[in-house]
């Protein structure tokens, strides 16, 4: 790990006839467990330097990107640390608004798993660092094992096995649901058809940055999400997360196609579910290609108006260095982005799904690299539901949000 230089150690600015004034290091992140997490870092980075001064907000997503995208564009200097969804890097990045992490002390390290790299990077995966991965999200799929084997189930390596395994179960179980998914409109139900879409080998945006929805590929792969309804609980295309989470908690539901780290642990608590370690978690199956979870990353990063990069750059290297990683795992639950963690003992120990948790990190793909992102995952939503709930035939459903698409990619 790179370490400041003795000046800046001295965490002190002169200013008028003898006065000192601490160095402060301004932090803008997330609540929640984010918040816990970085509240241990910083905790134990103040103790190794003493005369910082740390001022550190804890905001909701859309709190802290209305902040942080206000601060940039007016050059503010508010902050010299932000966390950053990866969805939002394109437009930080393009912008200008981040400082240059080469120049800063030397890119990122091979430690950090592939894809939550490329994402740190712009262009993505060739250009300059402009962030760290911090926070190793993915998304995973979950099955109940005891009523896989009851079946004579084989975990389920495709999405068709997994059609076919909700139907089984449906069939088969009194009061459980082959499937259950988050099936709200905008991003919900967007993050779970994604990594169904890009299995099948379709995309919502091609190499070439043209809307690419209406394909057969893609239809393949929305029908067979339709189909999967007919094995969910009814109502289910108004399910968001805490629907979902019950659901698999309560035992009344044989697979989830969405499961977040953040969840996981509470399905081996006896307190808490009725099915304690009989859930198991893996990447997304695959179809034509091979699985496709979606990548949920967040990155820290200085913006270019810091004022104090250096020591910006230092706490950042401290947050993500392989022992804070372990810590956050091990404490708070933070799933981390380096692949050494993944592998480490003593956390595969306390969390069974790791590996499970680093292989699809390792598979991961990350939303469209556009700034337009936003609308176009809202269109995508909109369109996904209205086939969900049958008021929109597939083949049209996917034909009109591939026209709305292509109209907001050009503004």
């Amino acid at each position: 790990m790179k370490w400041l230089s003795g000046a800046l150690l001295a965490g002190t600015l002169l200013a008028g006839a003898g006065a000192v004034q601490a160095e402060t290091l301004v932090i803008a992140g997330r609540d929640g467990g984010y918040a816990d997490a970085l509240a241990i870092a910083v905790d134990a980075y103040k103790a190794e330097n003493p005369d910082l001064e740390v001022e550190r907000l804890e905001l909701t997503g859309g709190g802290l990107l209305e902040k942080v995208t206000i601060a940039m564009r007016e050059r503010s200097g508010a902050y010299d640390v932000i966390m950053l969804d990866d969805p939002w890097a394109v437009e930080f990045m393009s912008n200008g608004w981040l400082a240059d992490l080469d120049k800063l002390g030397g890119g990122v390290d091979d430690d950090f798993v592939e894809p939550a790299r490329r994402v740190s990077r712009y262009p993505v995966g060739s250009g300059p660092y402009y962030a760290v991965p911090f926070v190793g999200n993915v998304e995973l799929f979950a099955y109940r094992r005891d009523l896989f084997e009851k079946n004579g189930l084989a975990r389920p390596e495709s999405w068709t096995d997994v059609l076919n395994a909700a139907k089984t179960i449906s069939e088969a179980e009194d009061g459980v649901s082959g499937v259950v998914f988050r099936g709200k409109k905008a991003n919900p139900i967007v993050t779970g058809f994604l990594p169904i879409l890009w299995a099948h080998g379709a995309r919502i945006i091609d190499e070439n940055g043209h809307a690419a929805l209406d394909s057969d590929a893609a239809l393949e792969a929305l029908n067979l999400y339709l189909e999967l309804k007919n094995y969910a609980p009814i109502g289910v295309e108004t399910y968001n997360s805490t629907e979902v989470r019950d659901a698999l908690m309560q035992g009344t539901t044989a697979m989830t196609i969405e499961l977040w780290p953040s969840w996981a642990p509470s399905l081996d608590d006896p307190s808490a579910s009725k099915v304690p370690n009989l859930i198991e978690i893996m990447a997304a199956p695959g179809q034509v290609q091979g699985p496709a979870p979606m990548l949920g990353s967040w990155l820290v990063a200085v913006p270019a108006d810091s004022k104090n990069p250096e020591r910006a750059r230092d706490f950042i290297d401290f947050l993500t260095s392989p022992e804070m990683q372990k810590t956050l795992a091990l404490e708070v639950g933070t799933p981390p982005t380096r692949a050494s963690v993944y592998e480490d003992a003593e956390v595969i120990g306390k969390y069974r799904w790791y590996p499970a948790q680093a292989e699809a990190l390792n598979k991961a793909q990350p939303r469209p690299r556009i700034t337009q992102w936003s609308r176009v995952e809202t269109i995508l939503g909109d369109y996904l539901q209205l086939a969900l709930i049958g008021q929109m035939a597939p083949r049209e459903a996917l034909a009109e949000a591939n026209g709305k698409v292509a109209r907001a990619l050009k503004r």
